[in-house]
């Protein structure tokens, strides 16, 4: 999937605090009608509304999704069947709601770390922190602590180490291991010295380990910009690997990394550059990185998400290499956005396929039905969330497949938006195959919500998926909205 300059820039998701309680009736009551449903309405899950002669149960959190067109599969409503006559009484009388919506978590994050990892089972909770978040963006890793992400995560992926002339280096020095913290910055309170042998964004994960000892931290090598130094990688793999656990292992921060993530984007096709190596270039190199780095630690791979018939998951030996992983991070997300500026505007999420889709096999569902039919167990895939929208202005349409002028303006590149700011600045207007979409101003912005994505971790569980993954925390609202639409919901 595209992405952006070293994916700096992403985020996005809405949510709208309701102005009506909504009470809880018993699907039971299925022949009588509940109350009728209201668009101003605030939904939990279980709680019945009637529409058009039937009663409809919530299935998470929702507000302003009509069960009429979200009752599909993976939507938040499931038809309850046909009801009669008048409205089921409440048992209670309303309430006023809560100002945001339940899913929000404590604004104060425990400060007792867990004894023991997370109660997720074996699902994975993984995301991506970008080290160049320090600067513009400000986020740093004793943000993953106090949104109250880190106890709800099971893995961080560290991103990126460069991959130049087809050897694993260092991104960034003075981010990743070289700026000194204050002790209003640093994870545990205690301010770096000038002549401590760690420092950066290294030592702070190091810090957080010691806070939640369940986490495991995965140096992430390549991305975007990045990825051509893997056209080398291929030609040496031997030599390759031997870089990259030097880099990993190094012994100022050995205790920090847990193994390593590989983002090819992308084997035998097109990203940024064009690679040639063949389809057998992909396996070749995991393989060289498993017979280095063994069994005890960890390999994972971020790759496309094209579910077309002889794209990118057809032209390299993915099977083959995604044997040698852990895990594997179908990037779906980025399916469609404004790199196509007259549009037409759709989801660049979407989870499944829908009428008008500008593209066959460009959504998510599609994506893990070939990797499953190519061998790969499902219980290796996890599925990709972007906490960020890409959008278009010059729109004149609500609904998708609108016709545009251009990019729409984002803070840190046109097009992008994080979750946190298009939350209140362009909030939904409209579902479609399992995402959401907002038209505001003339502009047209896709992304995910806490509802929708309950619903995508609804599908990661009924198929058999190792849980989900997401890029990036810095899009997240300061008290973890969307992490905890995730894990609440894996």
């Amino acid at each position: 999937m595209l992405k952006t300059a070293r994916r700096a820039l992403l985020a996005g998701v809405v949510v709208v605090a309701g102005s009506l309680a909504v009470p809880a009736v018993s699907a039971s009551a299925a022949a009588a009608c509940a109350p009728a449903w209201t668009s101003s309405a605030v939904y939990n899950k279980g709680n019945v509304a009637s529409l058009n002669g039937h009663n409809y149960t919530a299935k998470w959190w929702t507000q302003n999704e009509s069960p009429a067109t979200n009752s599909s599969q993976w939507a938040v409503w499931t038809d309850s069947g046909v009801c009669e006559g008048g409205t089921t009484p409440p048992t209670t009388p309303p309430t006023t709601p809560p100002t945001t919506p339940p899913t929000t978590p404590p604004t104060t994050p425990p400060t007792t770390p867990p004894t023991t990892n997370p109660p997720t089972g074996s699902k994975w909770v993984v995301g991506y922190f970008a080290e160049w978040g320090v600067y513009g963006r400000g986020y740093h890793v004793k943000n993953i602590d106090t949104s109250g992400s880190a106890a709800k995560l099971t893995h961080i992926l560290y991103a990126f180490a460069n991959t130049t002339g087809g050897k694993c280096s260092i991104g960034d020095s003075y981010a990743d291991y070289e700026k000194a913290y204050t002790a209003a910055e640093s994870v545990d309170g205690v301010a770096d010295t000038w002549d401590q042998p760690l420092r950066g964004s290294f030592n702070q994960l190091r810090k957080l380990k010691a806070k939640y000892p369940h986490l495991k931290v995965i140096y992430s090598v390549g991305g975007w910009t990045w990825s051509g130094g893997f056209s080398d990688a291929a030609k040496n793999p031997a030599a390759f690997a031997e870089s990259c656990y030097n880099l990993v292992e190094d012994p100022r921060w050995a205790d920090v990394f847990d193994g390593i993530d590989i983002d090819w984007e992308y084997p035998n096709a097109c990203g940024l550059s064009c690679d040639t190596s063949g389809p057998a270039a992909y396996a070749n190199v995991l393989t060289a990185l498993r017979t280095k780095f063994g069994s005890n630690n960890l390999i994972t791979s971020a790759i496309s998400a094209d579910g077309s018939n002889g794209g990118k998951l057809d032209v390299a030996d993915y099977a083959a290499g995604i044997a040698k992983l852990d895990k594997v991070f179908p990037m779906t997300y980025d399916y469609f956005g404004a790199f196509n500026a007259q549009g037409p505007t759709a989801p660049h999420s979407p989870l499944t396929s829908y009428n008008g889709i500008p593209q066959a096999g460009f959504n998510s569902d599609a994506a893990v039905q070939k990797l499953k039919s190519k061998g790969v167990p499902a219980s290796k895939i996890l599925l990709g969330i972007g906490f960020y929208g890409r959008g278009w202005t010059g729109v004149t349409q609500a609904a998708p497949g609108g016709s545009a002028t251009g990019a729409a303006p984002g803070t840190y590149e046109a097009g992008i938006e994080d979750y946190k700011v298009l939350k209140t600045k362009c909030p939904p207007t409209g579902t479609v195959a399992g995402t959401a979409y907002a038209f505001c101003g003339g502009n047209w912005w896709s992304y995910d919500t806490p509802s929708t994505i309950a619903g995508k971790m609804t599908y990661a569980k009924n198929q058999g998926l190792g849980g989900a993954f997401f890029w990036e925390l810095s899009g997240d609202t300061a008290n973890g909205e969307l992490i905890t639409a995730i894990k609440g919901n894996l």
